[in-house]
């Protein structure tokens, strides 16, 4: 009697104590591994674009510049700002010698003119650059901040005119 007594609190759901779990398709899993492989391996092959010096010398702008609107407020951190601007400036005097990938997409008349613009608007940056450290130089962070709005303005209007559009899949 007492025994039924106690299998009424032994809960359904729990397996006996000498119950053994099926072990795992082992043939599953060593076929599913390398085709998880191969589809990002083929992803990652057909998602990156051929890189370029210009598009360095951008993608380095642009991490110094996102660090920089972070911290532009901050007086504390003036002479990181500065190194931040140094490293702008830098890649922006280099990337001013080179085209953009775009040119290549411009009818041969037109292309003299399209690099020329870039030029200009590459001069047009880097004079805001000047300002910037100069801002940083004088710990004027609030004009430091309305000038990286301006240079923000700045890099969307030269990557609408200068960057070649990517294609949407």
């Amino acid at each position: 009697m007492i025994a039924i007594a106690l299998r009424a609190f032994v809960p359904v759901s729990c397996p006996p104590a000498n119950y053994q779990f099926p072990k795992p398709n082992m043939k599953i899993r060593s076929l599913l591994l390398p085709v998880v492989c191969a589809l990002a391996v083929g992803v990652s092959a057909f998602a990156a674009e051929p890189e370029t010096e210009l598009g360095n010398k951008m993608d380095k702008m642009g991490s110094a510049f996102r660090a920089l609107r972070r911290q532009a407020a901050d007086a504390t951190k003036n002479a990181d700002s500065l190194a931040k601007v140094a490293t702008i400036k830098e890649n922006a005097l280099a990337s001013l010698k080179l085209e953009p990938v775009k040119k290549k997409d411009i009818p041969a008349a037109e292309q003299a003119k399209f690099v020329a613009d870039y030029q200009a608007k590459m001069k047009e940056f880097i004079a805001l650059t000047e300002k910037l450290e100069a801002a940083f130089k004088a710990n004027n962070n609030a004009e430091a901040e309305k000038l990286l709005a301006q240079m923000g303005d700045a890099q969307k209007a030269g990557h609408k005119a200068f960057q070649k559009k990517k294609d949407k899949k």
